[in-house]
């Protein structure tokens, strides 16, 4: 597949060509979908935690007699229905997490690649460089290219002035290759990769 490759500010810097087996793929939406479960799984805490009965402070000593009382026999002020007591079948410290398949994993970002090239959202740049670390220099080259919500990927490193630069501009999100993933690629607009980017990506698969 043969795509354009541009400047930062917006101009044609050439040509380059990219797998199919990458980014030319009939895009499935079940191998996304379950990806990025599995993504989300993982990122959970998992530290949501109530008090049982056996865990809250309260006496177990029968607290009003057997017969009489017009109400029910009880012996325990730590049962769920009373105020203080435990939590019946409350929330404890768990992983969220699940096992997923590597193949499956390294399909579905194949996959999400693909559904950009696709949509016509993926753009190849040159580099991603910036002289200084200033914002409003970088919102500018990105406004010329008409990028508002983006997902930038550079090579091994990020250049350290455009990722300082590139951290305060809202919906913009700058990762090394390494940092690729499906969730991230997908809750943006555009894909922008560079020229590192693909040459690594295409050496990883």
């Amino acid at each position: 597949m043969e795509l354009e490759v541009k400047s930062l500010g917006g101009g044609v810097a050439g040509s380059i060509t990219v797998s199919d087996e990458i980014f030319g793929l009939e895009p499935r939406v079940d191998l996304i979908q379950r990806v990025i479960r599995w993504q989300l799984a993982k990122r959970q805490a998992g530290t949501h935690k109530s008090l049982g009965r056996s865990e809250v402070s309260g006496t177990t000593k029968k607290f009003v007699r057997q017969k009489g009382s017009g109400g029910a026999r009880h012996g325990n002020r730590k049962a769920p229905q009373f105020r203080g007591g435990g939590k019946a079948f409350g929330p404890v410290v768990r992983e969220h997490g699940f096992d997923l398949p590597k193949k499956v994993r390294v399909l579905g970002l194949k996959h999400a690649l693909s559904a950009k090239a696709a949509a016509g959202s993926l753009i190849i740049v040159e580099d991603v460089k910036a002289a200084e670390a200033k914002t409003k220099l970088v919102k500018d080259q990105l406004s010329s290219m008409g990028l508002k919500n983006a997902l930038i990927i550079d090579g091994a490193e990020v250049d350290a002035n455009f990722g300082l630069a590139s951290r305060n501009i809202p919906m913009v999100d700058v990762l090394p290759v390494q940092g690729i993933n499906v969730y991230d690629i997908l809750r943006r607009d555009t894909l922008v990769l560079t020229k590192a980017a693909v040459a690594a990506l295409e050496e990883r698969f």
